[in-house]
Order: C-alpha cells, then structure tokens, then sequence
C-alpha cells in the first residue's frame, strides 16, 4: 500500500515522529512517505494517510487544521490515523484533556482509526523570545519526553491494520 504520513511541524519533534511511523511502517513492506502539510497537493494518490500536528495549547497548527478540512471528503474513504505531538512536563503530568480534544474531534470528523497523543520535546534553544516566555510559565523543561516505543508500537498497529485489508484484496 502506498501510505502517506502528513505532519504539521514547527521545530522538527513531530516530523521526527513522522518518520519513526515511516520507518516501521516500511518495515512491512509498504510504500510510505512523509511530507510536510504545506507541501500536500492532494490525498488521491495514496491508499491510507497517518495525519499528525504539533500540538500548542491544546490546538493542532493551522496548516493541519486546513488540510484535514480541505481533503475531509477523500480522507474518510480511506483508512486514516492522527497523532498529536507536545504535552511535556516534569514530573509528567497526567493528561490534559485539552492536549485530546481537538484531535479527537477531527478524528471523529475523518472516521479516524485512532487518534494517539505522543509526549513531546522542548528544547529551548530553538524558541522564539515569545516561545520561551511560554515555556517559562508552564514550567516546561528543556527535554525529550517522547516515548519511541510507544510511537513503534502504535504504528506497528497502523501496519498489522494495513496488512489486514491488503490480505482482504
């Protein structure tokens, strides 16, 4: 199958995300690429798409936002995941439920079959003066909090979904 993994990124965490979901998405043999939202023409091509967005204050970033909305007729006729990247903390904070929400509703909007929330990284020496301000009062640390087994896990899911309905053909 070909796959597309579509990320909204501002500072690369979540495209590093994106990719760890190619590279175990490939390793069941499927045709899979990833590329950034601004660059997406059209969803026609594939034949399923994991759509993932940074997330700030609770919101995926506006360019993600717009795809889902622009392709929502062509992604739910096709097998569709969302992940949603940035809640940090420390200690790790038990999850908000705005981290979820507009992910979820998207999800619902696209028939999504899942929609997972991955820890995030902060490194502040890629923020904008504004951005660190921010950081400050969240009392958010300068680390890597994603959990890499946890993303190979839940797109070792994505792929033993996809091998199913290729079998299915």
């Amino acid at each position: 199958m070909k796959i597309l993994v579509a990320v909204a990124s501002k500072h690369g965490s979540t495209t590093e995300i994106a990719e760890a979901i190619k590279v175990e998405l490939a390793r069941h043999e499927h045709d899979v690429c990833v590329v950034p939202i601004q660059d997406i023409g059209s969803v026609d091509a594939y034949d399923a798409v994991a759509l993932g967005s940074a997330i700030y204050m609770g919101q995926w970033m506006k360019p993600a936002k717009e795809f889902a909305t622009r392709e929502e007729a062509t992604l739910t006729a096709m097998p569709v995941w969302l992940f949603s990247s940035g809640p940090v903390g420390d200690p790790a904070k038990p999850e908000d439920p705005a981290d979820r929400r507009q992910g979820d509703k998207l999800a619902e909007t696209l028939a999504a079959r899942d929609h997972a929330l991955f820890r995030g990284k902060v490194d502040k020496g890629n923020l904008s003066l504004a951005e660190r301000a921010i950081v400050r009062v969240a009392k958010a640390p300068n680390s890597d909090q994603r959990d890499w087994d946890e993303i190979r896990s839940w797109a070792g899911g994505i792929a033993e979904e996809l091998d199913l309905i290729v079998a299915d053909d």
